[in-house]
């Protein structure tokens, strides 16, 4: 495991579109995924530890996003082959456990990671209703330790920001976790 940290946040960056295949069955989209007031963009796996750490809390902000118009999606982007745990069928299972309140979607080609210039799991990349860039931090600063009652919600602070104003913070941390796993090409 190589732990990554992302870069700044790059204001007013378009969001790349694409189609992706969901757990759901059904195919998810920019467009599908967004909401009113924005959209979160998620990369993330199943077998990270800094994910695991998170992931309940990233299921309840997603929750609490949507009733401000903010959509979220995940995208697992790692190669499985690498790493079994993040297999389509451990996907299905995880979504499941979870009971994940946004599309969960493989990116199999690798061409979306790239096109966001993802780095590492989790990732994430807050847009406004324009979909223009305004959050790529943290969710907060636990890492992958567990949180304390008074921990901060930076990403949900931050997003919340952004669906009242259509602006991020100025002041922003940036995520860490396990390198996203690259194909060999």
């Amino acid at each position: 495991m190589v732990a990554m940290t992302t870069p700044v946040c790059d204001f007013g960056w378009p969001a790349p579109d694409f189609d992706l295949p969901g757990v759901d069955g059904k195919r998810h989209s920019l467009a599908s995924a967004r909401g009113e007031n924005g959209l979160l963009v998620m990369f993330i796996c199943n077998h990270c530890p800094f994910v695991k750490a998170v992931l309940d809390r990233i299921v309840r902000d997603a929750r609490e996003l949507a009733a401000h118009g903010i959509g979220s999606i995940a995208i697992m982007s790692n190669d499985p082959a690498e790493y079994a745990e993040d297999s389509w069928e451990n996907m299905i299972r995880v979504a499941r456990e979870r009971d994940f309140p946004f599309p969960y979607v493989l990116d199999e080609t690798q061409e979306v990671a790239k096109a966001y210039g993802a780095v590492c799991t989790p990732d994430f990349y807050g847009f406004n209703g324009k979909l223009e860039l305004q959050y790529r931090g943290r969710l907060d600063a636990t890492g992958r330790g567990p949180a304390a009652p008074d921990t901060r919600r930076e990403l949900l602070e931050a997003m919340l920001q952004v669906a009242r104003t259509g602006q991020g913070p100025k002041e922003q941390m940036p995520s860490i976790g396990c390198s996203i796993k690259w194909r060999d090409t």
